[in-house]
């Protein structure tokens, strides 16, 4: 229901507001009686009967409930148990919920209608950790920098209430429920709309693989609601094949667009979605999605280990027609072998291969295009050389590539800083949708660790399973180096996983940030101009065999080509022959690093630990590459 500047969405689940009460709702097929749970302040619940139809729907509508109350269910005559659509708690995950009116709140930018996704420039923060205060209100105040550096779009990891008062998100257990510790409805709605007053984009990570382990009651009264024949990394799978909760997910996905006014979601590990159906859950979730915003540009990003691209695909004009761009950590993973040279884990599929690697994902798409991998020991991935450079989003850093290493280190502490400097560079300079990670902006080093807040068994469960999951890994094999990991749980892993902010007063790392300032500056006027609908099988790529050097291609809008030389050696790299060096100089220098490196392509050779970036109209790779 939209009135004015006044937002809310029908959900299937939880409460509507009505001329004649509220309606409440609960689906609990195999229940023999469920109450609704009326909180009384400073006194006894009330509890009133529901009514069961034959989908197995619990309904009552009342006007016992007022709005910033309490209420629940209460099962069988055993637990009461929170709604698992509830829009705001009383307090935890395992209390009461609290009745909310959606259209309470009153938006300033009511006519927002988002920007194109050709614009966009993904900041991702975790919420809790971003500023001092951990809130949505609190990172309003850094609203203009972020305007200012250039990034157009902030992407808040998970936001939905979970078990304790600090984590990841990930764990999430009442998806419809921004977590009351960030500031709760409101304090998302002020947020959304201070960023839209900026011209910025608000995206939300949103969870529809499993739920977390602590206060996800809907297993003991809806068990139906979950396959525990099927298995996932988190226990058993969502049961997709049954309509309400393939309506759930669907529905909170058009929630958080429509209630929220947030312009894009991040669909986390699609690949985990054990869907029994005709139809995959990202299909019909992404066409509802499509449909229903026709007048708003509202976009999908998807992270997958697959690598498929039919979510991917464009249409005859070059737009997406279900998710406008896969998280590349195929890129992720080549930029990090050449800066730290690791091999542990999933590094092993890029050792020694990863300069060649990164020019073909750039050129390309993914890199893992149906060949073997020998750390999964099977093939992966399916050609991607025919989609847009646009349909991938790239990053140097993200949480989960931060976070998930033992000590939570970032790359600025583990690669060289022209290194480092020059891998991002790449990441903005080139086509594709770049992300960067909180603080990567002016090189923080501080760690961004894994961090919970269990307790007793559950705690114990997971920080054990934290360090034992680095038993694989050469330096934590031993068991006493594996006591060093940080404990999840302890407040001080969370409080060291804040963002310095103190940091760009200094001069090393505002002169990053100025640099990342001044590079986001020339993708704003130099390329993405050119990036509106252009099409796939439009990238060139060649690489040394000898070297860390290559040489990438790419056919923009109007014919034009960007081009990307990068030596990521130390030595100075002759370029041959298959690059035309009577062009080597031609059309307009985007981007040198260091400075006056362009100048020595006059001469054929590329300094040691540099990148150049030009526009010009013809190819300049001599014949075709691959």
């Amino acid at each position: 229901m939209t009135s004015g500047n006044r937002f809310s969405f029908d959900t299937s689940w939880g409460t509507q507001h009505g001329d004649d009460g509220t309606v409440f709702r609960l689906w609990a097929p195999g229940a023999g009686h469920v109450d609704l749970v009326v909180g009384r302040q400073g006194g006894e619940n009330d509890f009133l009967a529901m009514e069961k139809d034959a989908a197995g729907w619990w309904r009552i509508t009342t006007d016992q409930v007022a709005v910033g109350r309490g209420y629940g269910f209460r099962v069988d005559g055993g637990m009461v148990v929170p709604d698992p659509a509830a829009r705001a708690q009383m307090g935890d995950v395992h209390g009461l919920s609290k009745l909310v009116d959606p259209r309470s709140y009153a938006w300033k930018t009511a006519d927002w209608a988002g920007r194109p996704w050709e614009e966009v420039v993904f900041y991702e923060l975790h919420t809790g950790t971003f500023t001092e205060a951990g809130t949505f209100e609190a990172m309003i105040e850094r609203l203009d920098y972020l305007r200012d550096l250039g990034i157009t779009a902030v992407e808040l990891m998970p936001v939905a209430q979970f078990g304790g008062r600090r984590g990841w998100g990930y764990d999430g257990v009442l998806l419809y429920c921004p977590h009351e510790v960030y500031g709760g409805v409101d304090g998302l709605k002020r947020l959304v709309d201070a960023a839209h007053e900026r011209g910025l984009m608000v995206f939300l990570d949103v969870v529809y693989n499993h739920f977390g382990p602590d206060g996800n009651y809907i297993g003991s009264y809806a068990p139906e609601f979950f396959h525990e024949e099927i298995h996932t990394p988190w226990g058993a799978a969502i049961a997709y094949d049954e309509a309400p909760v393939r309506e759930f997910m669907i529905d909170n996905a058009l929630y958080w667009l429509e209630e929220y006014r947030i312009d894009g979601l991040r669909l986390d590990a699609i690949d985990s979605i054990k869907d029994t159906t005709d139809t995959p859950l990202v299909k019909e979730l992404a066409t509802r999605v499509r449909a229903a915003f026709p007048d708003r540009h509202v976009h999908l990003t998807t992270e997958d280990d697959r690598n498929i691209t039919w979510h991917v695909a464009r249409d005859e004009a070059g737009q997406p027609t279900l998710v406008s761009g896969e998280w590349n950590d195929d890129f992720h993973h080549c930029a990090h072998v050449i800066a730290t040279h690791e091999y542990d884990n999933y590094y092993a599929d890029y050792v020694g291969h990863s300069v060649e690697q990164m020019a073909k994902c750039l050129a390309t798409g993914f890199v893992f295009q149906g060949e073997y991998s020998e750390h999964r020991g099977r093939e992966v991935g399916e050609n991607s050389a025919h989609l847009p450079p646009t349909a991938f989003v790239n990053f140097v850093q993200n949480h989960d590539q931060i976070g998930n290493r033992a000590f939570g280190d970032r790359l600025t502490d583990l690669g060289s800083r022209r290194a480092v400097e020059c891998l991002q560079a790449i990441l903005l300079l080139s086509p594709q949708i770049p992300l960067m990670f909180m603080g990567e902006e002016f090189g923080d080093t501080h760690p961004f660790s894994f961090f919970t807040d269990f307790d007793g068994e559950l705690g114990t469960a997971v920080r054990e399973g934290r360090r034992n999951e680095f038993a694989k890994f050469g330096a934590f094999q031993d068991e006493e180096a594996r006591q060093l990991i940080p404990d999840p749980n302890e407040e001080s892993t969370f409080h060291n996983s804040r963002v310095d902010w103190t940091m760009p007063e200094r001069p090393t790392y505002r002169r990053r940030l100025e640099l990342t300032r001044q590079l986001l500056a020339k993708r704003q006027s130099a390329i993405v101009p050119l990036l509106k609908g252009i099409g796939g099988n439009g990238g060139t790529w060649f690489a040394s065999d000898a070297s860390k050097a290559f040489v990438v291609a790419w056919e923009l809008a109007g014919g034009t080509v960007l081009h990307l030389f990068a030596n990521l050696d130390d030595e100075p790299w002759p370029i041959p022959d298959t690059v035309a060096k009577s062009d080597l100089t031609c059309g307009t220098l985007v981007h040198a690093y260091p400075k006056g490196a362009d100048e020595h392509l006059t001469s054929g050779i590329l300094p040691g630990t540099s990148v150049v970036f030009r526009l010009e109209s013809q190819n300049l790779i001599a014949g075709p590459v691959s």
